[in-house]
């Protein structure tokens, strides 16, 4: 009688229907912690490492490209020493890319309002996509001081300025004109977004991105959130029946 009268899980998965971009939102860092008597901080480093293990799980499902919402405009008004230690990590993530991505073939872009940043910074942050530019395998977006609300405004200045500019006729404004210009522009559709720690809703995360994205909440707060939960929620995707406003 055989060990197994099931197929792996990964099995179950039907390659085609892979959703091509996910989105997380990637929330319950400080939960988990408070949850075992230890410091905020920790809660957001062991979120680190559950976006570094999923994200290696969903390229080696075949994923395009993944966003992970690290920080947005609205996190600034946490406690100063919270806002510190998270960009001590972001700071160190980026300046040390080689090293933590360990050789996976991850390429990593950073998306939001830089502007903000000063150059160690932003000198971290070139140096984390020169060294993965090459890289072939799955983009990870990192999201920070990203709100969705600011991108849309963003692109649509910069049509603005394209039209006044003569670079482009108002006939030419489109949805399609408008998307080129988001901070993911380039990217895939956005297929999935996933958010766990048991919050229902967006909060300011990929809102034009989102128009036909299948959304999936869990209650697992991120630092928990597994392999195993990553192919459950690709399994339910790959049930729902996805028609973009078309009929049966």
């Amino acid at each position: 009688m055989p060990l197994f009268k099931k197929k792996p899980p990964s099995a179950q998965l039907d390659p085609a229907k892979i959703p091509r971009h996910i989105g997380i939102i990637m929330d319950g860092n400080g939960r988990w912690a408070k949850a075992r008597g230890l410091p905020r901080s920790v809660g957001h480093r062991a979120g680190v490492g559950a976006l570094e293990k999923i994200t290696e799980y969903c390229d080696s499902l075949g994923v395009k490209a993944l966003t992970a919402y690290a920080f947005s405009t609205e996190n600034w008004s946490r406690p100063q020493n919270e806002v510190d230690a998270l960009m001590d990590m972001l700071y160190d993530y980026l300046a040390n890319a080689e090293k933590r991505l360990g050789g996976r073939n991850v390429r990593i872009r950073i998306i939001g309002d830089l502007a903000v940043f000063d150059s160690r910074m932003k000198d971290a942050i070139l140096h984390a996509e020169t060294v993965t530019a090459k890289n072939t395998g799955i983009l990870l977006n990192l999201a920070v001081n990203y709100g969705g609300r600011r991108e849309i405004t963003t692109a649509a200045k910069r049509l603005a300025e394209k039209c006044k500019g003569g670079k482009l006729d108002i006939s030419e404004v489109s949805e399609d004109a408008l998307d080129k210009l988001m901070y993911t522009g380039g990217c895939p559709e956005v297929d999935l977004i996933i958010r766990p720690s048991g919050e229902l809703r967006l909060s300011n995360f990929l809102l034009w991105q989102a128009a036909y994205a299948e959304l999936w909440f869990s209650d697992i707060n991120w630092p928990d959130f597994s392999e195993k939960d990553m192919l459950a929620a690709i399994l339910d995707f790959q049930k729902r029946d996805r028609r973009f406003g078309k009929t049966d």
